[in-house]
């Protein structure tokens, strides 16, 4: 029997469109399917797990945004049970990097109905489970203030925010601890990369892959606010990674250590010191 789990109120109220037409779906092709929408997180995570621990599960398909594909993995991951996200936040950075269609999800269904999963890597960042993004610096000083804003909500939020912070904010010490090196750096942002984007398609390690057993790490040293601004949109397209303040290296395990938050798949982890590690063919799924 599948699991659906559901965020009604993702992107908006997208949830709950897309989850009525995944739910006829598995109907329609008469395949046994329970559903999983609850108040809370926590409550929904329990009933997954109890769910799962019947035997009786043979995969979870997510219909929301990030923040319930990250809760998912983390009963998943440990029960090796595939999981497959059908994207209907504002983000959906972890089906992007699954390379399925936004918009059209019938195909995948037919995919993940049809075929076995197979594996991916995944992050691991102080026993929690990632897919996509860790990242810190001024991204996560961002997502802090716009998680404590009442007004304006949506992606509004986040430009406003950012447009608050970005005047005051300065460059972080790190000291990074990688495979080969440690090192003490000023930067800006961070990202530690399993899949390419985040905050909705940006393309902050363009050339990350799920196969590789390793991170892509984007390190963005300090430049000018006015430089920041003329860098930034360049992430949408990858191209700013050719910029002489951006590093760009790989590594299969990093420990930060900084005055800093982390975040990763859009959810809070907390104050570093943090540590990661990409455990090759961790998850299983269905990529493109």
């Amino acid at each position: 029997m599948w699991a659906i789990a559901i965020n009604p109120v993702a992107g908006h109220g997208k949830g709950a469109i897309r989850a009525e037409q995944v739910t006829r779906y598995f109907h329609e092709k008469k395949l046994p399917y329970r559903v999983f929408s609850s108040h809370s997180a926590f409550e929904l995570k329990g009933e997954l797990e109890r769910f799962i621990d019947t035997g009786d599960c043979e995969g979870v398909v997510c219909v929301g945004g990030d923040g319930l594909a990250h809760l998912v993995l983390q009963v998943v991951v440990p029960r090796s049970i595939a999981f497959a996200v059908i994207p209907a936040g504002t983000g959906n950075d972890i089906a992007r990097a699954l390379g399925w269609s936004l918009e059209d999800s019938t195909k995948y269904l037919d995919h993940i109905t049809t075929n076995q999963a197979s594996a991916i890597d995944l992050g691991n960042v102080d026993s929690e489970w990632f897919a996509a993004i860790l990242s810190t610096g001024f991204d996560s000083v961002v997502n802090e203030k716009a998680n404590a804003m009442v007004w304006p909500r949506g992606p509004q939020r986040y430009n406003v925010a950012m447009a608050l912070e970005l005047p005051r904010f300065t460059p972080i010490e790190y000291q990074i601890t990688t495979d080969t090196r440690t090192f003490t750096t000023e930067a800006m942002l961070i990202a530690i990369a399993n899949g390419r984007s985040y905050g909705g398609g940006m393309l902050v390690c363009p050339h990350a892959k799920l196969h590789d057993g390793l991170f892509d790490v984007m390190i963005l040293r300090p430049v000018s606010k006015i430089e920041f601004l003329k860098v930034f949109p360049r992430v949408f397209s990858g191209s700013h990674i050719t910029h002489p303040a951006v590093e760009i290296f790989r590594t299969k395990k990093i420990t930060l250590a900084a005055d800093a938050i982390a975040y990763a798949d859009g959810e809070r982890i907390g104050p570093a010191p943090v540590s990661a590690e990409c455990i090759a063919g961790a998850g299983l799924t269905w990529p493109l």
